[in-house]
C-alpha cells in the first residue's frame, strides 16, 4: 500500500519517541543527588589527601595547608624505608593488621556460618535466639567496645573474674589492654562484633537453597557432613565471596574498635595500621607522612580487592564449566 510506513534506508534507526528518552534518563536523574553526595563525601577528601601526601605538611602549616612546601615523593620514601624507624614501625603495624584481619575474618565467617546452619532447624525459641545473635551487630560500636573495656579491667573485670577466680585457668589476673594480650583482646571484640553480620548474610543465602536438594541427598544416603560439603558450601559460594571481601575491607580499615579499646596509643602487639596512621598524622603532627601512608594503604587494598575479584571470577567460571 502507498500509505504504508517503510523502514528508513541505509540501516538508520528511527528516532526514539521523546517519552522513551525521558524514561531512560529518569534513573540517571534520580541517581544524581547520590552521586553528588558521594563526590563531596568521599572523592573530594580522597583527592585532597593524595595532594597532601606530596607536601611537607606539619603543624606549622596547618592553618593554610596549601602553603606547605612541596615534598614530592619524600613522604612515600620515608614510609617505605623499612630500615628506618618510621618505615619499620609501619611494616610492623602492617603485619599485625594482616594477622589480625585473617584471624578475625576467618573466625567471623566460621562462627556465623555454623550459627546460620544451626538456625535452619525448627526448635522452640529459635526466633528469640536469632534476635540475641544479632545484638552485637545492632549495638553502637562505642557502647559495645566501652563495655568490653570494663570487662577487660585487670582488678575488677569480668574476664579475669571468670578465668582466674572461678575457672582457675590463669595463675594470676592478666593485663588485657596492655602487652601481648592486647592482641587477643582486640581479636575477641572484633569477632564478637563482626560474626553476627556473617550470620545474617549466610542465613539469607541459605534461604535460596531448595530443600529438595537435601531430600534427594538424604534418600541417596548422604549424611550431614556430605550434604554440607556437596550442597551447602557450593551453593553459598557466591554469597561467601562477597561476604569475605566485605569483612576483609571492614576489618582491615577498622579504626573505632582499637581506638575506643586502647585510646590514642595502641600497644605494640595491637598496633593496627588505621590507628598507626592516625598517630602519624594527629599525634606527631606530620600530616604529609600520614597522608602518604593512607595512600599506600588505599593502593594495597585496591590491589588485593582486584586480585580477589579476579581469582573468584575465574573460580566461578571453572565451577560453571
Amino acid at each position: 500500500m502507498g500509505g504504508a510506513l517503510r523502514p528508513p534506508r541505509g540501516g538508520a534507526r528511527a528516532p526514539r519517541p521523546p517519552g522513551r528518552i525521558k524514561r531512560i534518563g529518569l534513573p540517571y536523574l534520580l541517581l544524581l543527588p547520590a552521586l553528588i553526595l558521594e563526590l563531596l563525601v568521599h572523592l573530594v577528601p580522597m583527592v585532597i589527601g593524595i595532594v597532601m601526601s606530596f607536601k611537607e605538611l606539619t603543624q606549622f602549616y596547618i592553618r593554610d595547608w596549601g602553603t606547605a612546601p612541596w615534598a614530592g615523593f619524600d613522604n612515600y620514601s620515608v614510609s617505605v624505608h623499612f630500615d628506618e624507624p618510621v618505615g619499620e614501625a609501619l611494616l610492623h603495624s602492617f603485619f599485625v593488621t594482616v594477622a589480625f584481619t585473617l584471624l578475625s575474618v576467618g573466625l567471623c565467617w566460621l562462627i556465623g556460618t555454623a550459627a546460620a546452619i544451626y538456625m535452619q532447624d525448627n526448635f522452640v525459641g529459635r526466633g528469640v535466639l536469632r534476635a540475641l545473635f544479632l545484638v552485637p551487630y545492632a549495638l553502637p560500636v562505642y557502647a559495645a567496645v566501652i563495655t568490653w573495656v570494663f570487662m577487660f579491667q585487670h582488678d575488677n573485670g569480668l574476664v579475669n573474674h571468670v578465668l582466674h577466680d572461678q575457672l582457675h585457668l590463669t595463675d594470676k589476673p592478666s593485663f588485657w589492654l596492655i602487652g601481648d594480650n592486647s592482641f587477643y583482646a582486640l581479636l575477641t571484640v572484633s569477632v564478637w562484633k563482626g560474626w553476627p553480620f556473617a550470620f545474617l548474610i549466610v542465613m539469607a543465602g541459605l534461604q535460596n537453597i531448595p530443600g529438595e536438594l537435601y531430600e534427594a541427598a538424604a534418600l541417596d544416603g548422604a549424611g550431614m557432613w556430605q550434604q554440607l560439603r556437596r550442597i551447602t558450601l557450593p551453593s553459598l559460594r557466591p554469597v561467601n565471596q562477597v561476604l569475605v571481601l566485605v569483612l576483609f575491607l571492614w576489618t582491615f580499615n577498622d579504626f573505632n574498635t582499637p581506638f575506643v579499646l586502647f585510646g590514642k596509643t595502641a600497644p605494640e602487639s595491637a598496633d593496627l595500621i588505621s590507628v598507626h596512621i592516625y598517630q602519624a598524622s594527629f599525634v606527631t603532627w606530620n600530616f604529609g607522612t600520614g597522608s602518604a601512608m593512607s595512600v599506600l594503604l588505599l593502593l594495597f587494598l585496591l590491589v588485593v580487592t582486584g586480585a580477589y575479584l579476579l581469582l573468584t571470577s575465574r573460580g566461578r567460571k571453572t565451577a560453571d564449566v
